[in-house]
């Protein structure tokens, strides 16, 4: 990929990069909506993601180029007219420069392996893999969770999108061979191991190959949902109820059932934690399920394709199975023995063909390193 981003980047903008840069896609094992209620995640980086050639300007005018929407190059002069997928790295430089750091232009071609439309976070993996590259050639001293903020606040409020800071931190601040668990509240993080092939077992990625219209708003429905919970409660965000049965009596409908999740979901990603560490991997999938189960009821944020593909990798054998990812359309998990993965695979082919779909894409996930530079 390297020599791909080079001489692309020799062909549409001439002369040489300054360096490559990679930042990975996450997928999330579970603590799925937990991260903008101040809660608990534990996703980890991915081997997919998206390689940056970059070189410094001496004005402050970008140029942006991706090998994924070939023929057009984006010459950006004023920040606020960055258009479609360049606004991701438009904001990381919008960010920095508000954030009154020495960042002026730079020529940039981008080239990416994340499976699109599989809910891995591609755009994470964009903003981060140019705040790295960024952050090495202007000097700027930054750590992973300082870039991972960066790229938030760049998705926050200058794409417009209100996600959490989860999908950054673990394109920022991946490990090869372990999860992040991640404080939301106080960024505090740790490595967690987790290499399911030590067990004879395997984290598949089912790609639905969907994504279902209004996401984007259903989104932000939830998350206000969630901070009108925290309000009627009394606490700064849901992470903070301890009484969930008191709690849910003081509430009603779709704020009562998003409580119900974020508190439990939480919980689930503790016990998962604590079976990791004590080499029980085998054992996480009733946490999966469990999750899965909560998303598709308490926070209504799965759909037929999803819900089809957890339940054909269980009934195929899967140890467990859940959507991952913000919903509506994108990918599942199914942690599968070894020997049941093709076994498994062909049952959710085969659901989707009853239902006249088309087949989903399949990957096994292992954990990888987070952003770096490469050349």
């Amino acid at each position: 990929m390297i020599v791909r981003v080079v001489d692309a980047f020799r062909e549409n903008l001439g002369g040489e990069p300054a360096g490559v840069w990679h930042a990975p896609g996450r997928v999330n094992l579970i603590g799925e909506h937990t991260d903008y209620n101040d809660g608990f995640v534990l996703p980890f980086a991915v081997p997919w993601g998206v390689t940056a050639a970059v070189r410094p300007r001496e004005d402050d005018t970008i140029r942006l180029v991706s090998l994924q929407a070939p023929g057009r190059q984006q010459v950006i002069e004023e920040i606020d007219r960055a258009e479609g997928w360049a606004r991701y790295p438009a904001g990381v430089f919008w960010a920095m420069r508000g954030d009154g750091l020495p960042v002026r232009g730079a020529d940039i071609v981008i080239d990416g392996d994340v499976p699109q439309g599989a809910g891995l976070s591609s755009s994470a993996a964009l903003e981060v893999a140019v705040a790295i590259a960024l952050n090495d050639l202007y000097g700027l001293g930054l750590g992973g969770l300082e870039l991972a903020k960066i790229s938030q606040r760049a998705e926050n409020d200058f794409v417009g999108m209100p996600c959490g800071i989860m999908d950054q931190a673990a394109s920022a601040l991946g490990r090869e061979g372990h999860a992040l668990f991640l404080d939301c509240r106080s960024l505090g993080s740790r490595a967690v191991p987790f290499d399911p092939s030590a067990y004879g077992m395997r984290l598949l990625i089912i790609n639905t190959g969907v994504h279902h219209e209004l996401a984007d708003g259903q989104y932000a429905r939830r998350r206000q949902d969630c901070e009108n919970a925290a309000k009627r409660l009394g606490v700064a965000a849901l992470r903070d109820v301890t009484d969930l049965a008191a709690a849910l009596q003081q509430l009603t409908g779709d704020e009562r059932k998003r409580t119900q999740h974020v508190v439990t979901e939480n919980h689930r990603v503790e016990a998962l934690i604590g079976l990791l560490r004590a080499g029980a991997v085998q054992e996480i999938g009733a946490l999966l399920i469990a999750s899965h189960l909560s998303l598709r009821d308490q926070f209504e944020v799965s759909c037929p394709e999803l819900d089809i593909a957890v339940e054909a990798a269980v009934k195929g054998g899967a140890r467990g199975a859940r959507m991952t990812g913000g919903g509506f359309g994108g990918s599942a998990i199914a942690l599968v023995a070894e020997d049941k993965a093709d076994k498994v695979q062909e049952q959710v082919r085969l659901a989707y063909r009853e239902r006249g779909w088309a087949d989903p894409t399949f990957f096994t996930a292992t954990p990888a390193a987070g952003a770096r530079r490469l050349a």
